[in-house]
């Protein structure tokens, strides 16, 4: 996973948003860090803990942080583009870093070729999942991203993007949808590294303190 390759051995993380806790169990194993997660949703807390992970109910606040930190690294992992006002938890969660500390958020290119051709046919349309997922309020490029963490006083040091071939749009398109999944892999590999503004799905951006 590529959040966990921004992650040094050893280091102290918080997983906010972590929902049932796949990313938090993937960045402990592969990272082999101290990671605990925060998530609102009860049920989803449950099924966490349920497979070991050291979560806690509720939202992000200055009380927790205080409690639990600093960190080393804090992750929003699908999670800023929920929110109406992405800068205010980006300079929360800037308090609860420790000296050198990092941001790593993963968050969806609504400049993917996907909204692209659908806007030059008119549409617009909310989908249950994917970079449209209808529950987004926010929307970013490679340049409003890299602008949200600078402006608050951070330094980008990675900014890498993701295939995901997975995504229902292939599924729907053609010539996509006739494709081996092993032929789409190759394909949209190729594509995303010859041009990763256009055909990368998501950023993954590791934003630092100066």
């Amino acid at each position: 996973m590529k959040i966990s390759r921004l992650i040094n051995k050893g280091t102290k993380v918080l997983d906010v948003g972590c929902g049932t806790g796949v990313v938090t169990e993937i960045i402990q194993n592969v990272a082999e860090v101290n990671i605990i997660g925060i998530e609102p949703d009860e049920l989803r807390v449950i099924k966490a803990k349920e497979k070991g992970m050291d979560i806690y109910q509720g939202f992000l606040n200055e009380d927790f942080l205080k409690e639990h930190g600093p960190f080393d690294y804090i992750i929003f992992a699908d999670v800023l583009e929920h929110l109406s006002n992405t800068s205010e938890l980006i300079i929360l969660a800037k308090d609860g870093l420790s000296a050198g500390g990092s941001i790593i958020a993963s968050v969806p290119n609504v400049a993917h070729w996907f909204p692209r051709t659908d806007l030059l046919r008119g549409r617009f349309d909310y989908h249950s999942c994917g970079i449209m997922d209808a529950t987004h309020l926010r929307w970013f490029t490679r340049k409003t991203v890299k602008q949200l963490f600078e402006r608050s006083g951070f330094t980008i040091t990675s900014l890498n993007y993701t295939v995901n071939i997975a995504h229902p749009g292939y599924n729907s398109r053609i010539p996509w949808r006739w494709m081996p999944l092993s032929l789409r892999r190759k394909f949209v590999g190729f594509l995303v590294r010859l041009w990763p503004t256009l055909f990368g799905c998501q950023f993954i951006v590791r934003a630092s303190l100066k």
